[in-house]
């Protein structure tokens, strides 16, 4: 656990790994891209714990909200680090499509 600029974040630091953009798509997976400019999937039905059962609401759900980096939803009540995040998902080729 570390903290940076009054935020607490769970795992290591990396350095200047952010959330630009987070993008819902169907059954809890997001397409999130990072500051390094790579697009990765990231499946949030994984997530578990009271603190994330709200996620399972498609309303919730799918308003995401970046805040300094890191998605959050409900004003800021469930959030989730970028470095979690980036550990957790796996690489995007949107060219493949």
């Amino acid at each position: 656990m570390y903290i940076k600029n009054d935020i607490c974040y769970a795992g290591e630091m990396q350095d200047g790994i952010k959330v630009t953009d987070a993008r819902p798509l169907r059954g809890g997976m997001m397409l999130v891209t990072f500051s390094t400019g790579e697009k990765r999937l990231f499946d949030t039905t994984l997530l578990s714990g009271e603190a994330f059962k709200a996620l399972a609401e498609d309303e919730v759900f799918r308003h995401p909200v970046l805040f300094h980096g890191v998605i959050t939803w409900q004003q800021g009540e469930i959030d989730i680090a970028p470095e979690f995040v980036y550990e957790n998902s796996y690489a995007y080729d949107d060219m493949a499509i």
